[in-house]
């Protein structure tokens, strides 16, 4: 199993935090549906502003309010005005994989949180390919500390 990221809201801005909440990231139904995010579904956050880097869950929000909300312990490190980037990843075996076309993305506003463009760019190895086999896995681990 290889995880891969499977979507992204990259540049958002937070538009409220709330310390009294049980917890997750509230978000606009609309961004979640641009991207993939499912109601519940976990999501890393990394905030841009401070460096936090936390694990929740997703929440949706009234469709076109464009408010994303941190609740609960988020709110200590995640707070209204940040930017953020949202992220959700899956674990995929090699046949799942073959089949991967790539994350879904959506690219935002940050002042005011409309989504710039949403797309899915499709994903190759560094070799450019979407082979299985062995890529980028040394055949003998200790040569790639050989002092020659």
């Amino acid at each position: 199993m290889i995880e891969m990221l499977k979507s992204k809201i990259h540049s958002a801005k937070v538009t409220g935090a709330s310390i009294d909440y049980e917890g997750s990231l509230g978000m606009d139904k609309d961004f979640m549906d641009a991207v993939g995010f499912l109601n519940f579904e976990a999501v890393e956050i990394y905030n841009v502003t401070n460096g936090a880097r936390l694990k929740t869950y997703a929440i949706p929000l009234p469709r076109g309010s464009r408010r994303i909300e941190s609740n609960g312990a988020a709110a200590h490190l995640i707070r209204e005005g940040d930017r953020v980037i949202i992220a959700s990843y899956h674990r995929l075996n090699d046949e799942q994989l073959y089949q991967f076309k790539g994350p879904l993305i959506a690219l935002m506003d940050f002042p005011t949180n409309i989504i710039k463009r949403v797309y899915q760019p499709d994903w190759q190895r560094a070799d450019g390919s979407k082979e299985l086999i062995e890529f980028d896995r040394l055949q003998n681990p200790q040569d790639q500390f050989r002092v020659v």
